[in-house]
């Protein structure tokens, strides 16, 4: 039984020499392969982008969920004007609407308060949920600030091209 063990762990030895492994490991077409994975993911996010962009272009059509609504409440229109002058700056949203004052009812610290706030509608691309979420929380008068986002399903067209030309990509 040794005699056979010993005979394939010698054989096994001989396929496997360190020459054999480096020649098959940096043969052309495995290098090529690695090269292209290795772009690929290097630059998906470009070319996601030009992906959308040429979806859009040859089918005319929208592909729900690239741009999205950000729904912001702030305390009053002075702190409402600051934020969305802010997030206008660092080009975080190509346009944030500002609603006068509504009425809200809410929950804080286990009891029901009311007061009025002033609604902000920004419109944005998708991928700059986040930065903004991040970005008013460190900017906003409140402690735990409203930040709701909702994907767009569907819309003008050249209207969204506008967004993605106001809101530059990652």
């Amino acid at each position: 039984m040794t005699f056979v063990l010993n005979g394939k762990i010698d054989w096994l030895c001989q396929r496997c020499h360190r020459e054999s492994i480096v020649q098959s490991v940096f043969r052309p077409g495995f290098l090529i392969i690695c090269l292209t994975m290795l772009l690929t993911l290097v630059m998906y996010p470009l070319l996601r982008t030009l992906g959308f962009q040429l979806h859009s272009a040859l089918t005319g059509s929208y592909i729900s969920g690239h741009h999205s609504v950000i729904l912001i409440n702030c305390p009053n229109e002075q702190a409402a004007k600051d934020v969305s002058r802010a997030i206008m700056e660092r080009r975080l949203a190509a346009c944030v609407n500002i609603f006068p004052k509504s009425y809200t009812m809410y929950y804080w610290k286990g009891e029901i308060q009311d007061s009025t706030e002033v609604v902000l509608l920004a419109k944005t691309r998708t991928s700059k949920i986040q930065k903004i979420t991040n970005f008013i929380k460190s900017v906003h008068p409140y402690d735990v600030p409203e930040v709701l986002s909702f994907p767009v399903e569907d819309g003008s067209l050249s209207y969204m091209k506008w967004i993605d030309d106001a809101v530059p990509d990652d």
